[in-house]
């Protein structure tokens, strides 16, 4: 694993058909000649010479098909007493259907089987090196960015596993861009109002921990995501809506919520 150059962000972007990894340095896209974020998890970032306006390009979803997406329940602590929980004594883990994953401005859509479909604004880690029962889990953690893990509310109060309530398409729209550095605030926003804002010291469990517990049950493969979390203030979003998560020094992940068609 090669870390993030100093002072960039990393994403993927296209123009027009073609797509691309690039470094995001005070609005311009550094292209590079990585032929996928995989590989410049692995081998590092490598400018091609070439250099875009961030404007003028679509951002899409940092990382391609991770090998997985593990999602932490119930780790800050003002989601806990928002839920009338128990405070966990090992984080609570589930999977996110790869298949969920969106980009920034892609659309949620509402499935038409669920009454309420929920916001929760996170911060997720993107894994940079293989991670089997790890003793030091910051040195396998390449970067973070925003994640929204949507959850169909009222199917995960009726099932026992949350696969279908969490795993619907669109349910995981992620980025914009990948940051080298740890974010310290997340706050999520819905039609622009501030609906969750939390420091991320109320987690329970922090990034090292989560890598390390997680990796002692699977083995973590570079630019597997891990949803950290979030804190209180969930509620439903509506078709129209448009839901916002930011954290500092990686930008704002925007999407709009639609009716499914």
């Amino acid at each position: 694993m090669r870390r993030i150059p100093h002072g960039l962000l990393l994403g993927r972007f296209s123009s027009g058909r073609r797509t691309f990894v690039g470094g995001v340095d005070a609005g311009r896209v550094l292209e590079a000649s990585n032929p996928s974020m995989a590989h410049a998890i692995e081998n590092g970032f490598e400018p091609n010479g070439s250099a875009h306006r961030l404007s003028h390009l679509r951002t899409l979803a940092p990382v391609e098909r991770p090998s997985k997406v593990v999602c932490v329940g119930l780790n800050y602590k003002s989601h806990i007493r928002e839920m009338g929980s128990e405070m966990p004594k090992v984080p609570i883990i589930f999977s996110k259907a790869v298949s969920a994953i969106v980009g920034p401005r892609d659309d949620i859509v509402l499935p038409r089987m669920s009454s309420r479909v929920d916001y929760e604004g996170e911060s997720a880690i993107i894994i940079g090196s293989r991670a089997r029962r790890a003793e030091d889990g910051k040195k396998h953690i390449f970067g973070y960015t925003c994640i929204n893990d949507v959850t169909a509310r009222d199917l995960q109060k009726m099932d026992v596993d949350w696969t279908r309530a969490k795993g619907f398409d669109t349910f995981a729209p992620i980025g914009p861009l990948i940051s080298g550095t740890a974010p310290k605030r997340v706050t999520t926003r819905l039609n622009g109002g501030v609906v969750q804002d939390s420091p991320l010291s109320d987690r329970v469990f922090g990034d090292a921990a989560l890598v390390e517990y997680i990796s002692s049950i699977m083995t973590l493969e570079p630019g597997d995501i891990i949803a950290t979390g979030t804190p209180s203030g969930i509620a439903p979003m509506r078709h129209s809506d448009v839901v916002e998560v930011e954290l500092d020094g990686v930008g704002r992940l925007r999407n709009q919520v639609v009716k499914s068609r």
